[in-house]
């Protein structure tokens, strides 16, 4: 299984590579359209390679999918929290039973019954 991702991973890369060499043309990144820009008064612009434009869109769509499925899945893993909050005093509560119900018991005995 190793060995598939090495694989895959170098075909990624080498393709990465390819379209990056393929696309080293300069464009320029405008924030608003001219015209709005000139009614408004200012003008954002960026002049980069097109490998960058593509390869900075990917990555912001991977980031952005990462943290909208973390907003998402917020409300299972607070469920999650709170049952495992819930399990672990219910483990508390019966181990001091157990400690009372066991506490004229030989210690031996107590330790058998913990175990079975």
């Amino acid at each position: 299984m190793r060995y598939i991702r090495y694989a895959f991973l170098g075909t990624l890369g080498i393709i990465l590579v390819s379209v990056s060499l393929a696309n080293r043309q300069v464009v320029t990144l405008q924030l608003l359209p001219e015209d709005l820009a000139h009614l408004l008064g200012f003008n954002f612009a960026l002049t980069l390679p097109l490998f960058l434009v593509v390869l900075g869109g990917i990555a912001a769509g991977v980031v952005i999918g990462f943290v909208w499925e973390w907003l998402r899945e917020h409300k299972h893993r607070r469920t999650a929290d709170v049952k495992h909050r819930e399990v672990r005093k219910l483990e508390r509560e019966v181990k001091s039973l157990k400690q009372k119900q066991s506490g004229d018991k030989d210690d031996i005995l107590a330790l058998l019954d913990d175990v079975a």
